[in-house]
């Protein structure tokens, strides 16, 4: 009987054999984390809607847009000034969408009176205090809602977690193509509303959401289709990320010509070896006056550097808030200014915004924004000259980018997003 031999494999076979395997993991790893990506963007962007849904499920409820900056006024001398009676109309437009996004139970404890530490008093009413004073406190009186995490207005791109932040919000309103008016809108210190302020935030807030001003559909004249109600913003990872850590100090508000969108991209500020990073010698960093006023890390404040985002500089540039503007508050910080403040994401090429029709787009950083010298459309602005007018009614001098973020300019949108 003929016995059948076997023949092994020998090492140079085996290790052409790993060599193999190695290159198609190797070739194989990349296109696994881009599908990762790409599943965790569309995870965001299902998010991005039901934030979408529940604006349009509250203007069928309330027959208007969730009010930007609102809530309880009390009877302040500064509304900038912390409280425990009263919010000062602080109040981010996401606390209002709590009912419409599964928020039900989070809303229950935010409309009502609460108990802090269940010693049978309470400690604050209904609506909260200033979103600054969230907590967690060490005397156990802190005020639990706005600081609790909700997944709903979280993108999963997004690494940032926990404190100094108190809640993260992905999602910001859009208040359109101008700085000014962008932290009080229409009010004085005392949140009366004089004619004053009143005309400066009509020239100049040119978005669909007008903080602390009753917004509807009807206003958006351009078409829902056509203007942007809500941008995507990345959170801050404890960094000098230009994105999410604003440079401040970049010019007065006060002073009509001085926020132009050049002087926020300042090359003295940011480094050259990583232009997404501020230089380590530029001390004008945000974080600089509190460990919890970066980007999105208040979702149930109204203040601009938290909620707000703007159609000036495109999507991902660098975002600054300008020094505190004594014609809105004479105690006002740079925590509660407004600035230049675009949208940001940690996905690839660009950031998701919301449509005022409901629809989630992907807007590269690439474009069309207009000049970086121009100044934005204000009550004072002179300028008649396109495409750098900046009188009011003015199409936006931020070209394409910037007519998608004003609601009645009359600007024409050619082609499909």
């Amino acid at each position: 009987m003929k016995r059948q031999r076997f023949r092994g494999f020998t090492l140079v076979e085996l290790l052409v054999v790993i060599a193999i395997i190695g290159v198609l993991v190797g070739l194989l790893l990349p296109a696994v984390q881009a599908a990762r990506e790409a599943a965790r963007r569309m995870s965001c962007s299902n998010n991005f809607k039901q934030v979408g849904l529940g604006i349009h499920n509250y203007h069928s409820a309330y027959n208007q847009l969730p009010r930007h900056k609102g809530g309880t006024s009390g009877t302040p001398t500064d509304w900038t000034d912390s409280s425990a009676l009263a919010n000062h109309e602080e109040l981010s437009f996401l606390v209002g969408l709590m009912p419409f996004i599964e928020g039900q139970a989070l809303w229950e404890q935010i409309a009502n009176p609460l108990d802090a530490d269940a010693n049978g008093s309470v400690d604050f009413p209904a609506m909260g205090p200033t979103p600054d004073l969230s907590g967690p406190a060490t005397d156990g009186s802190d005020y639990t809602p706005w600081f609790t995490e909700i997944p709903t207005l979280r993108c999963p791109s997004d690494p940032g977690t926990g404190l100094p932040s108190f809640g993260r919000t992905n999602y910001a309103a859009c208040l359109g193509d101008s700085p000014f008016r962008g932290a009080a809108g229409g009010t004085d210190a005392m949140l009366r509303r004089p004619s004053g302020p009143a005309l400066q935030t009509r020239a100049s807030m040119r978005g669909a959401f007008v903080p602390r001003q009753t917004m509807k559909f009807r206003d958006i004249l351009d078409g829902l289709a056509n203007t942007i109600i809500a941008g995507e913003i990345a959170t801050d990872l404890g960094d000098r990320d230009t994105r999410t850590n604003p440079g401040s100090g970049t010019g007065d508000i006060s002073t009509p010509n001085q926020p132009s969108v050049s002087n926020c991209k300042n090359s003295s500020r940011i480094d050259p070896l990583r232009p997404q990073f501020w230089k380590s010698s530029f001390a004008g960093v945000l974080t600089s006056t509190g460990a919890g006023n970066a980007r999105g890390y208040r979702w149930a404040d109204g203040n601009p550097s938290f909620t707000v985002m703007n159609t000036m500089l495109p999507p991902n540039g660098p975002t600054c808030i300008t020094v505190a503007d004594p014609a809105v508050s004479p105690n006002a910080t740079i925590r509660h200014s407004t600035g230049m403040l675009p949208p940001s994401s940690r996905h690839q090429g660009g950031c998701h915004v919301l449509m005022g029709d409901g629809a989630v787009k992907f807007i590269t950083d690439s474009i069309e924004a207009g000049g970086t010298e121009r100044w934005p459309v204000h009550l004072s602005g002179t300028s008649t000259t396109p495409p750098s007018a900046n009188v009011p009614g003015s199409p936006s001098p931020y070209g394409l980018w910037g007519a998608l973020g004003t609601r009645a300019a009359s600007e024409v949108i050619d082609f499909e997003l």
